[in-house]
């Protein structure tokens, strides 16, 4: 019922990257039990009521309040700006807990129906397949991998993982990591998606995946207009504002998002707890992907519910890395599982009691990871594992 994601990936380097196969009981226990929760109390993996409601809530909020902005009811350049913020909520919490699931194919049995609703993330001004080929693939794949793990191979002004350069900037990236964090969408929406369908296009991965080159291209350049025109041009023409103050707008929105998704990522695998393995000599894993999953992530909050609601479920990162293809609305309910399961096969299962605590945890690991590395240190970076 729930399959795991194929192991062989072939870097820019054309190294292969592979995961142990000892120690394999744990997945299969464990995913015998999730499949027969599932059957046993005759509940679908896919959105439920909940979810569907969610998603009405998620995205009659975003056009709600875009339609008010270009209105006219609001003048006043204070109340644009305000609401642009509130749009900025809105984005996120639609990544969150509409996109995601539907990019993860978790949404429906449909294929179709989690495309329409993976393009959410096009209506968002980024791109759907891009995402799938960073997220889905390569961070579920190879979380915390240095230079292959995307979400924690961050090169310049961040230093995520410690198997990575070290530059005397890195010293302050828990001071200024959290403004750049707020850029994040808007770097995707600009340039990213275009310099990532180009890399993935030369790493082989978009035929690896199954996509169609000429196809993505059109996809991506075609919704990007669609999105400037209506978040742009349409709001200059519309309101009695200046052209800048639109493009404040537009920051404003875009710099709530992606701060919003990146403290929500983040503390789920740069912390404290989780590990950043590398792979040996002959490009193996030490441990077989399910555990792998475990020591590279972990949960936080898991009994405020109004919090995992808006997040879409992504504070049980632990049960979305290991069964992705679930509907988050089902991850409180299999997290009692997936704990039991851990603690009778001895690996770890990581929690934080709080938000606030996961993100105190990051600052403290990005701090961590900012310091210059010891003379040993940075001579075992340079050396293959």
């Amino acid at each position: 019922m729930f399959n795991k994601p194929s192991f062989n990936f072939y870097m820019s380097t054309y190294q292969s990257i592979k995961f142990s196969n000892k120690d394999r009981n744990f997945y299969r226990t464990l995913s015998k039990r999730v499949n027969d929760y599932f059957k046993d109390n005759n509940i679908d993996k896919y959105a439920n009521t909940e979810m569907k409601v969610k998603t009405a809530v998620m995205l009659g909020s975003y056009f709600a309040i875009y339609f008010l902005i270009i209105s006219g009811v609001f003048t006043n350049i204070w109340a644009l700006w305000t609401l642009s913020a509130v749009l900025g909520l809105s984005i996120g919490g639609i990544g969150l807990s509409v996109m995601h699931d539907a990019c993860h194919g978790a949404y429906s049995s449909n294929p179709t129906v989690n495309s329409i609703f993976a393009y959410t993330l096009n209506l968002m001004g980024a791109n759907a397949f891009n995402w799938k080929v960073q997220h889905n693939f390569l961070h579920h794949t190879f979380t915390n991998v240095h230079d292959a793990d995307e979400d924690v191979s961050q090169r310049g002004i961040f230093r995520l993982n410690p198997n990575a350069k070290w530059i005397p900037l890195h010293k302050y990236q828990h001071i200024y990591g959290w403004f750049f964090y707020g850029l994040m969408t808007i770097s995707w929406v600009i340039a990213k998606d275009f310099i990532r369908i180009n890399v993935y296009r030369k790493n082989g991965l978009i035929e690896r995946l199954n996509g169609n080159l000429v196809k993505e291209y059109i996809i991506l350049v075609l919704t990007k207009v669609v999105y400037f025109a209506y978040v742009i041009v349409l709001p200059s023409i519309l309101l009695p504002v200046a052209w800048w103050q639109v493009l404040i707008g537009f920051f404003t929105a875009h710099f709530v998002a992606g701060f919003i998704l990146a403290i929500i990522f983040q503390p789920a695998h740069v912390i404290e707890e989780t590990i950043f393995p590398m792979p040996d000599g002959e490009g193996e894993i030490e441990n077989n992907w399910a555990i792998h999953q475990l020591l590279t992530t972990t949960n936080f909050a898991p009994n405020n519910h109004i919090f995992s609601w808006y997040v879409g479920g992504l504070n049980f990162q632990v049960e979305h890395h290991l069964f992705p293809g679930i509907c988050h609305v089902h991850y409180k309910n299999i997290a009692p599982i997936v704990k039991q399961t851990a603690e009778e096969f001895g690996v770890p299962y990581y929690s934080t009691p709080t938000f606030t605590e996961a993100v105190l945890k990051h600052a403290k690991t990005l701090k961590k990871f900012g310091q210059k590395p010891s003379v040993l240190e940075e001579k075992e970076l340079l050396q293959p594992a």
